[in-house]
């Protein structure tokens, strides 16, 4: 098995996920989250865009019921021991096969947990999960179980978010070297995915974002690939991602001369994120880190340029996005631990006059307060 992780590791995790079922009275969790799958044990596949479910009852049984191509994913990748395959057939319904798992576990008539929140149950298969299982047992959403115990970093979670902090430095490198008039968007990107997955790095959980010109006002990635400019503006937000464990950083660099706006926009935004670090330790709530950011910007001038979130955590994601719980925006009552990662992004997108800043860095969150993962310079660099 190629587990990614200690046994002591797997053994602690799911005696805190058994001690929070049972503070919440759950005879069993239904897992769809492939995040929850994977922290459990090891559990490595996108497999989940079709019906699949690990089952965890309260003595500790975990079975996982998912797709034949993925029996051998399990075997390699994970602890689990107990497999059961579904088959592919016109009119099948997995549903039914889990059934079967409840009833081995004597499950009928108890307290079920469910993933609901999760890309890998869809609405169609939580229809009929649900109808599976009217009248079985009863049923509550805990889609949160699993995720508010992963926000806390292990020291061994640590070590691979590190890692994923050197990858995205070495990919701001390439940024750096190549973001010049009349190069391709298409070419950064490439020399940035080189570097990481040379540096042994994974595919992030979603695409990285760049857009130059109109497009550097963009917060998804978009298909359109442009050639930069003679004076230009390129954004760029990207994460190094190693064993699924991300630290995402975000750039707006000038290509050229820059606008004299952007240097406002950019002193803004690094006044921002300076109070934003201040915030960001123990004992803090997440709402309060980001009223910090909503202040420092609204009182410089940029209310209409700013969102309405400045970051959330990171952690073991896949696709389609490597966003985790919690973000930070206002009123958000979770409280910061030791261990909390978080990315804390400074956007400031000016439609009136067609330009952006943005500047973003990952923290962990230690005892004293935090400590930026990134080695990079926070300079506004003019390419």
């Amino acid at each position: 098995m190629g587990l990614q992780f200690s046994k002591e590791e797997f053994s602690n995790r799911q005696k805190k996920v058994l001690k929070s079922m049972g503070e919440q009275n759950l005879d069993a969790l239904l897992m769809f989250r492939q995040e929850s799958m994977y922290w459990l044990t090891g559990y490595d596949t996108f497999g989940y865009v079709f019906f699949q479910t690990l089952v965890l009852d309260k003595n500790g049984n975990t079975i996982l019921l998912t797709r034949a191509p993925d029996l051998r994913q399990a075997q390699n990748t994970s602890n689990i021991k107990d497999i059961r395959i579904w088959v592919d057939k016109d009119g099948s319904n997995p549903t039914n096969d889990l059934k079967v798992i409840l009833d081995e576990l004597d499950l009928k008539g108890k307290k079920l947990g469910v993933e609901y929140e999760a890309y890998g149950l869809t609405g169609g298969n939580a229809l009929r999960l649900n109808k599976s299982l009217e009248n079985y047992c009863s049923v509550e959403d805990k889609s949160d179980l699993i995720t508010k115990l992963r926000v806390v970093k292990s020291k061994e979670e640590i070590v691979y978010v590190k890692k994923a902090a050197e990858l995205a430095d070495k990919a701001l490198n390439e940024v750096w070297k190549h973001a010049k008039t009349g190069v391709s968007e298409s070419k950064i990107l490439a020399e940035m995915n080189r570097v990481i997955f040379e540096g042994g790095g994974d595919y992030p959980a979603n695409e990285f974002i760049i857009g130059s010109g109109k497009n550097a006002l963009l917060c998804r990635y978009q298909s359109e690939k442009q050639i930069l400019g003679n004076q230009d503006q390129l954004t760029v937000e990207w994460a190094g991602t190693y064993k699924h464990y991300h630290s995402a950083m975000f750039r707006t660099i000038p290509i050229g001369k820059p606008d004299p706006k952007h240097y406002k926009m950019y002193e803004a935004c690094v006044e921002a994120l300076k109070n934003c670090e201040n915030k960001l330790k123990p004992g803090s709530k997440t709402g309060e880190v980001f009223d910090a950011h909503a202040k420092t910007l609204d009182d410089l001038g940029f209310n209409k340029a700013r969102m309405n979130a400045c970051g959330y955590s990171l952690g073991a994601t896949f696709s389609p996005n490597w966003m985790d719980w919690p973000m930070l925006y206002t009123g958000n009552s979770y409280v910061i631990e030791p261990g909390n990662v978080f990315f804390m992004h400074m956007i400031l997108m000016d439609s009136e006059n067609q330009l952006a800043m943005n500047l973003g860095e990952t923290y962990l969150v230690n005892d004293k307060g935090n400590e930026r993962l990134g080695n990079q310079k926070l300079d506004l660099v003019i390419l």
